[in-house]
């Protein structure tokens, strides 16, 4: 037996067996597929149908697009996110039969959807995954750097025309809403609208890549937005990962050297909206056209929009914010524009949102926003008979008192208030902090560009917007403990005396810093933070803790204009003046305000060479030289911060 086994070994290996013989009718014939050549799943127990189509736009190309019906829906409102990650994978979670569960992840409402029995609707922007046609990162409006007659408006357009055609559940109603990327959807919606688009909610919107959105905060580059830049312009659909082999992003991208040599290590000349970045890395033409706060202030405001605000957004933190200033004043009835300002990080609207980082904020925020403002606001437009929703036009988060106000305008002091009243806090001799106008005198540090200071402790974790987990805490890091870079040389500090009373801050702080640098160019980053009492007896871990309330990076160069940049005189005292983030925060009895001060906030932004070149991308190992930075006190025209602070 074993030497015939043997003997079957050998035969197949000399292909003795597998050769049949002359006039075999058995040869080269196969066994028919199991798998048929279409296959239509019943979906038993669904309750919901789903469909998938490509819709045509008025160019011929045609846009991948996801339709979740729920079963029996009748004269139903649509709900429709347009987005570049990825259509499918949004509108499909193949373990449920329940529409709930399937929506279930990034920028889906999925209790609201369930609960009014919207139809959802989730559709591939042009050029991105199952989409025809070409794709530009935030695809200009037509006439605002884009010659052609397409744009995003357009294929809005289009597709809200078929929608209201050929959905026959519908009631021919539409809403749009989105967040981050699909925020900057949802708000260019707004422009040239079609009549069934009803209401607009842009979540944490792009609006402004160069002032304060993703790209560059005041004229510094947002480095660690290269491997975000990465995939999504390499291929259609996303799909060529980013690798570094580094456990610390510090190290990769202080050994990377500029950032422009970084995004040549990894073949980014290939990339077209890369070579866009290099070649305009001041607020020319190319970014203030296509700035969609500028663009929604000169046209009609047709659709009722709902802005959403996230007060530690760590990605988009300054466009919906520049939309709300822009349109508010054209709005003194409050009839087509409210706002929400959120305790959260980006995108996390759909979350519980009890806490944020180490941060409890008392209540279930995220619930309270969708059930009691966001439910009743899209009912109102988008379901027949729905009541008009009591719906404040501005709805603000207080941290640090954790309680909702309800206002008529932002900033104000309460419903039917004024305007905050804006305080000067001085930086003041031997670190201290106050109102009082301090004498003449300066700070001083040296900023190594060799060792830059790190925004957040090390090691550093890669960009990332999913949701935090034990490994993942990125996306909160704006509430990170400061308490670390208070220790380094090349960092200023300077606290108040402990508060015996309530402070209320709301609004835009204004930072009015009096500096010099012994360079020709600088960065600096001003952070404005909450000194929790050494004994906090609620939460022992939170003693002493210093939470960022607001924090900001402007690039020395373009205090002339953004627009122009220039270099610096050295060892000359100049003013930089720029704001900081939106806050809406109390500083509670027993504790202190700080201000801290630096010039580089690594590797989030790119490092300053300190040394004026004309471009930083293309700047060499040998412009990168040490400085020494002077922050300067003289008296009412010295360095200090404008507190907006309400009574």
């Amino acid at each position: 037996m074993q030497a015939l086994w043997r003997l079957g070994i050998v035969a197949l290996a000399t292909g003795v067996l597998a050769t049949p013989a002359a006039g075999d009718e058995r040869t080269y014939k196969n066994l028919p597929s199991e798998i048929p050549a279409h296959f239509a799943p019943t979906n038993a127990g669904f309750d919901f149908e789903r469909r998938t189509l490509d819709i045509p736009m008025r160019d011929g190309v045609k846009l991948h697009t996801v339709i979740l019906v729920p079963k029996g829906a009748k004269h139903a409102g649509m709900l429709l996110t347009r987005t570049p990650y990825g259509a499918d994978g949004m509108g499909h979670r193949g373990d449920s039969p329940h529409l709930g569960p399937t929506l279930r992840g990034y920028d889906n409402p999925a209790d609201i959807v369930v609960q009014d029995g919207y139809i959802r609707v989730i559709q591939d922007i042009r050029g991105k995954h199952g989409s025809e046609g070409d794709f530009v990162m935030n695809r200009p409006p037509v006439g605002h750097g884009n010659p052609t007659p397409i744009d995003e408006s357009s294929d809005i357009y289009d597709t809200i025309d078929w929608l209201v055609k050929h959905v026959p559940e519908s009631n021919g109603k539409v809403g749009i809403i989105g967040i981050s990327y699909d925020g900057f959807e949802a708000m260019i919606a707004t422009i040239r609208p079609h009549p069934a688009l009803k209401v607009a909610v842009p979540i944490n919107p792009m609006i402004d890549g160069w002032m304060g959105d993703d790209w560059f905060h005041r004229g510094a580059f947002r480095q660690q937005m290269i491997p975000y830049i990465y995939g999504m312009v390499n291929s259609r659909g996303s799909d060529i990962g980013w690798t570094s082999g580094y456990r610390d992003d510090y190290d990769l991208y202080l050994r990377g050297g500029s950032a422009g040599d970084i995004g040549r290590a990894y073949g980014m000349e290939a990339l077209g909206f890369w070579r866009k970045i290099l070649q305009h890395p001041a607020y020319d033409t190319f970014w203030s056209e296509q700035a969609l706060d500028r663009i929604a202030a000169k046209e009609p405001m047709i659709v009722p929009t709902m802005l959403v605000h996230s007060l530690w957004d760590q990605e988009d933190n300054y466009g919906d914010m520049a939309v709300y200033r822009a349109l508010a004043p054209r709005d003194p009835a409050h009839e087509k524009l409210w706002l929400v300002l959120g305790p959260w990080r980006h995108a996390k609207t759909w979350e519980k949102g009890n806490t944020i980082g180490a941060i409890d904020l008392g209540s279930d925020t995220g619930t309270t926003f969708r059930q009691e403002m966001l439910r009743p606001f899209l009912a109102q437009y988008l379901k027949d008979g729905a009541p008009k929703a009591d719906i404040a036009p501005v709805n603000a988060f207080v941290t640090g008192e954790n309680v909702w106000r309800k206002l008529d305008t932002w900033p104000s002091t309460s419903r039917g208030g004024g305007a905050p009243v804006m305080h000067r806090w001085y930086v003041q001799p031997d670190g201290g902090l106050g109102e009082a106008v301090p004498s003449s005198g300066a700070d001083e540090y040296v900023s190594d560009p060799a060792k830059p200071v790190p925004y957040r402790v090390r090691p550093i974790q890669p960009w990332s917007h999913g949701v935090p987990d034990q490994t993942d805490s990125w996306p909160e890091w704006l509430v990170d403990d400061q308490r670390q870079f208070a220790t380094r040389t090349d960092v200023l500090t300077y606290v108040s005396p402990v508060l015996d009373a309530p402070m209320g801050v709301s609004g835009e702080p204004l930072v009015h810093l009096l500096a010099s640098t012994s360079g020709t160019d600088s960065d600096w980053v001003v952070k404005l933070i909450d000194v929790y009492p050494d004994d906090v007896e609620e939460k022992p871990s939170m003693g002493g803790y210093q939470l960022p309330v607001a924090m900001e990076i402007f690039r020395g160069r373009y205090r002339e204009g953004y627009d122009k940049p220039m270099a610096l005189t050295p060892d000359k005292p100049l003013d930089f003046r720029f704001p900081l983030p939106t806050v809406n925060h109390v500083f509670q009895p027993g504790h202190r305000v700080m201000v801290q001060i630096q010039s580089s906030w690594f590797p989030l932004y790119d490092r300053n060479p300190q040394t004026f070149v004309p471009n930083i991308f293309n700047a060499k190992p040998a412009d990168y030289r040490k400085a020494t930075q002077r922050i300067v006190r003289d008296g009412a025209g010295g360095t200090y911060l404008e507190l907006p602070v309400t009574p």
